[in-house]
């Protein structure tokens, strides 16, 4: 097939879907298909389109390519009013499916997802609406409590509030302070106390205006892949020194990883359940990975789901694929066999609604 792996875009974690979207793409290739890298922002600005199909497409080149323009992005960002970079759409329109590479705002967040919709254009992963409620943590964690999904307490916090006492939400330190839209760790904060509290607000104001704070729970941190409302094998991360941070998530060897987890069967189904949970109250029918924690009770609090979950080397959902005996290239075609059913049972419903 043609596919378009679309990756980079604009968020914080533009780097991180550069890395994703390499390995994706090189799998791809490697199975025969051709797969090409075009960066959602930056574009495509050849004029044949296409000739991004060519059979001597070289991918290193692109990508480097790529890496070196993202130097002008804020510039861009200043003087273009659309997002989209020249001739993605056609590119997209060109190809037999979109393969999302992208995390973070503006990829991860359903706009995509919407506009891909609207246009016909077949795209892997989650559809606009489950994209946006996951993404935001704040109407997520609602719909964890309306299903009885168990999640750890807290509260939503606007740029223009001021919650000084965070007694009032049944909250004592240590408390976490994150964005609400946030991935990859970045702008969370923890607070041991009022002034450290007030500093992780501002802080985590920096990168958006909706800050969820919630109680920090104490204990083990799991993560499981969920494919078709089907749960992976559970995969511990363990880090050496800190906490589960962006610079140890991306850091080869700062972080023990266990799959499957030495866990009883108990707590395992456990986990599992509750990510499978998470996934069907936001409607993810494809693919996703859920981070669940456990305190010293082995009671499990849902963390997030993640609708666009890293596909980088050191990422956890290809290694909870990999104890299945799926490789990475074989977890790549699956995400793309899944998502066209998806599109074709769709078509066919309204084709039969219009009848």
């Amino acid at each position: 097939m043609n596919i378009v792996v679309l990756c980079g875009g604009t968020s914080t974690e533009r780097e991180i879907s550069l890395i994703s979207s390499e390995g994706i793409c090189k799998a791809l290739r490697s199975r025969g298909h051709q797969a090409v890298l075009i960066d959602v922002f930056l574009g495509y600005e050849h004029l044949d389109i296409t000739s991004v199909f060519k059979n001597d497409y070289d991918m290193e080149k692109e990508l480097a390519g790529i890496r070196e323009k993202s130097s002008e992005i804020e510039k861009l960002k200043k003087e273009r009013k659309e997002f989209f970079g020249p001739n993605v759409i056609d590119v997209c329109r060109a190809a037999d499916i979109v393969f999302l590479g992208l995390h973070g705002a503006n990829g991860e967040d359903g706009k995509i997802q919407a506009v891909l919709e609207l246009l016909g254009i077949p795209y892997t992963g989650a559809d606009h609406l489950s994209s946006a409620m996951a993404m935001n943590k704040s109407v997520s964690r609602e719909l964890f409590f309306a299903r009885e999904i168990p999640t750890a307490k807290g509260f939503t916090v606007y740029k223009e509030m001021n919650i000084s006492d965070i007694s009032r939400y049944d909250l004592t330190y240590p408390c976490v302070v994150k964005p609400s839209c946030g991935g990859s760790s970045v702008g969370v904060y923890y607070a041991e106390n009022d002034s450290e509290y007030k500093e992780a607000l501002h802080n985590a104001f920096f990168y958006e205006d909706e800050v969820i704070v919630e109680e920090c729970i104490k204990g083990r941190e799991f993560s499981v892949g969920v494919i078709e409302y089907k749960a992976l094998p559970v995969i511990e991360i363990i880090p050496k020194q800190g906490t589960y941070d962006y610079k140890n998530k991306y850091t080869a060897g700062a972080v023990d990883e266990i799959c499957p987890a030495h866990i009883s069967n108990v707590l395992c189904e456990k986990i599992q359940s509750v990510a499978v949970s998470a996934a069907k109250a936001l409607g993810i029918d494809t693919y996703c990975r859920v981070d669940v924690l456990t305190d010293k009770d082995e009671n499990c609090y849902c963390l997030e789901a993640n609708t666009l979950p890293g596909m980088t080397p050191t990422s956890l959902l290809p290694q909870e694929a990999a104890v299945l005996g799926m490789d990475y290239p074989d977890l790549c075609e699956k995400f793309m066999e899944i998502s066209l059913k998806k599109l074709h049972k769709k078509k066919k419903e309204e084709d039969e609604n219009r009848k």
